[in-house]
């Protein structure tokens, strides 16, 4: 059923506008953006939820801030009414996405599938409403495929639009092998918005063949085409790369509140209003005054990072975190005091060791060279006393104190 703009009521209209106004804000990119208006003023008119759908390949365990880029653009289509389809790739994760990929994944085994699957959903809980979330393995429907079904669906796309990807035209020129099995890889995902019937798909800009394939099959199916939304790519606390725990410059969603805060805070300036638009759950109108005081200069940037590193631990831990999160910033950092509480650890081993040795010892650098680095840059504090020589040989005392930059703390207490 196709609802005409015209036919709706004033206040149905400002509803659908005020819908795509929220859904527009911080994405790279709506494909094609007067579908997804159409769709809205089909589903207001009608009262018929959209199905959104994002599609995760459980590769690692472990969630951080960037990962909620598209989790928060989910929420507000989730908060709209809307039917959020969540579908972990039990089945595509064992083959592998090769986007951005110099060479083949390693092909998961079941287990790892649903280990990593399982702490997806529990962390995915800090951002959705979980018991509002159709969740969905695409096993229950890929593992049901015959030969001649996967033959059906590969006769729906060519090998030379395949092989139009980045990274396997780029492998191909350097002579580089590409598995049969990879070439699967966006069609099984494609097939899973023709198997849910989505009409939605969200994914970061790196995904963009993946999800226009949903869209391509589901016209072969001869089902309404879903749009795609593309969000950009959270660039980590260096401000150059994507966020990543390989790049170490990331900030995880179950991290400390005094350590989330303080990693906030030391984000680059010119990050600040993207991260306000993509990982926080503040009101448009409220991200929009933001930047307009940053760019007017009436806000600091300083005093901008703060309301971010507050908004962002109540988001994850509340209000109560947050408040004494920024109090302990202000202490530790500004004022230059000691946090409340230090992490302790009983010291078993010499009584006097080289400054670099006892860093990574204490798992505080993980390398010397790190350590020695660290050091040569103002770094590295004992008992606040900061320590400059690499070739320092510290005397191991109950109680010592040693710090690293401005967020990590150690207590040594001496085993008895």
């Amino acid at each position: 059923m196709v609802c005409k703009w015209e036919s709706l009521t004033k206040d149905k209209q400002h509803e659908v506008e005020r819908q795509l106004a929220q859904y527009r804000n911080g994405v790279q990119d709506i494909i094609p953006e007067e579908e997804l208006k159409q769709k809205l003023v089909n589903s207001i008119s009608t009262g018929k939820s959209l199905k959104i759908k994002l599609g995760l390949d459980p590769t690692a365990p472990d969630v951080h801030i960037g990962h909620t880029v598209v989790l928060n653009k989910l929420r507000q289509f989730q908060e709209n009414g809307h039917i959020v389809q969540l579908i972990i790739g039990d089945f595509t994760g064992k083959i592998g996405d090769p986007t951005g990929k110099t060479a083949a994944r390693k092909q998961l085994t079941d287990e790892e599938v649903k280990r990593n699957a399982k702490t997806y959903f529990e962390q995915f809980g800090k951002v959705l409403d979980k018991e509002k979330v159709e969740l969905h393995y695409n096993s229950k429907w890929l593992s049901a495929l015959n030969l001649e079904d996967v033959i059906q669906l590969s006769s729906k796309i060519t090998v030379a639009r395949l092989i139009e990807r980045n990274d396997f035209s780029s492998r191909l020129s350097e002579g580089k092998p590409i598995s049969l099995h990879e070439l699967f890889y966006p069609m099984m995902q494609g097939y899973d918005s023709v198997a849910l019937e989505s009409d939605v798909e969200l994914g970061g800009t790196d995904q963009q063949f993946n999800v226009l394939m949903g869209r391509h099959l589901q016209e072969h199916y001869n089902q309404e085409k879903q749009v795609v939304i593309l969000l950009p790519l959270l660039e980590g606390l260096d401000g150059v790369d994507k966020m990543s725990k390989s790049k170490h410059n990331y900030i995880g969603i179950d991290e400390d509140p005094n350590q989330m805060f303080g990693k906030t805070m030391s984000i680059p300036d010119e990050l600040i209003i993207k991260y306000f638009n993509l990982i926080t759950d503040l009101s448009l109108e409220e991200k929009k005054r933001l930047a307009k005081e940053l760019d007017e200069g009436t806000l600091h940037p300083r005093d901008a990072k703060i309301l971010l590193a507050k908004t962002m631990v109540r988001m994850y831990h509340g209000e109560e975190a947050a408040r004494q999160a920024e109090s302990q910033f202000k202490n530790v950092f500004q004022k230059g005091a000691l946090p409340d509480e230090i992490p302790e650890i009983e010291w078993e081993g010499e009584e006097k060791i080289s400054i670099v040795d006892l860093l990574v010892a204490l798992n505080m650098q993980s390398s010397k060279s790190e350590a020695r680095r660290m050091i040569q840059n103002g770094g590295i504090r004992i008992n606040s006393e900061k320590v400059l020589d690499v070739q320092s040989v510290v005397e191991i005392k109950d109680g010592m104190i040693v710090q690293v930059g401005k967020r990590k703390f150690k207590k040594l207490i001496l085993k008895k």
